[in-house]
């Protein structure tokens, strides 16, 4: 079993660094270098691969130093993404290997027009589609691929952990508590999500269970889900849902 640390970047960004039982380890969306960098000289650590979901900046920024430093590092990224730095383009279906575990790539297209997922040893590194509580913008892709996208996710094993790029916990629990003000299990994680950040820790990973339980945008087909949003969208099947819950998202 591969194991994950964060490393806290500028902002709210994390990024994932996954390591072997030996000194090689991988960083998933390195916005940037240093913060690496610092990380791996203090433990003593070889980068030898960087996983990258999409091209935003504030997930590919430090990619470039980080070559330079380590010129023997593998660059996986989408292949319909505009990223130089890549040396493998990856897209739905693909798989690899690291540090003997294998992984599926997933195309999770919506945030942006070609953003990729990385599955494997029971976790998914989902970049900017799914966080805790919450879903990602759509700004290039569309509604629809979005549904999608977070559909495909939520078929995944549910003990998987989910590892988001960004802490939004809190904030989307806000909106989350709008959405289903009586959820238990939301009320229950608000409290645990508190507590946690009070002690500077982060929320994450989640896993699919917990979010089934606390997600409104994999809550779709939930009557206090479909309920609160009869004032915005006519249509109930579950794209009309996800697109009304999303636009009110984006205004709260």
């Amino acid at each position: 079993m591969l194991h994950v640390k964060s490393i806290p970047a500028f902002n709210d960004n994390y990024i994932w660094l996954i390591q072997n039982s030996q000194q090689g380890c991988a960083v998933v969306d390195p916005g940037d270098a240093q913060p690496v960098i610092d990380y791996l000289t203090q433990h003593n650590l070889e980068l030898e691969v960087i996983l990258i979901t999409h091209h935003h900046n504030d997930h590919i920024g430090g990619v470039a130093e980080l070559v330079r430093q380590f010129p023997h590092v593998d660059v996986f990224g989408p292949l319909n993404e505009p990223i130089p730095t890549v040396t493998q383009t990856l897209q739905g279906g693909d798989q690899f290997e690291l540090f003997g575990e294998r992984f599926l790539v997933l195309d999770l297209e919506g945030h942006t027009a070609g953003h990729i997922g990385f599955v494997g040893d029971g976790k998914l590194f989902c970049g900017d589609v799914l966080f805790s509580a919450g879903c990602g913008r759509v700004f290039e892709g569309t509604m629809e691929q979005m549904w999608r996208s977070l559909d495909k996710i939520a078929k995944l094993p549910i003990e998987t952990e989910v590892y988001c790029a960004h802490e939004y916990t809190l904030s989307n629990i806000a909106f989350a508590l709008a959405v289903e003000p009586e959820n238990p299990h939301l009320l229950d994680y608000r409290d645990e999500v508190i507590r946690l950040r009070g002690m500077a820790q982060p929320t994450l990973p989640t896993t699919i269970e917990q979010e089934k339980r606390i997600n409104p945008f994999l809550r779709l087909e939930e009557t206090g889900v479909m309920k609160s949003v009869t004032n915005r969208t006519v249509a109930s099947d579950p794209l009309a849902i996800f697109t009304a819950l999303r636009e009110w998202k984006n205004e709260f």
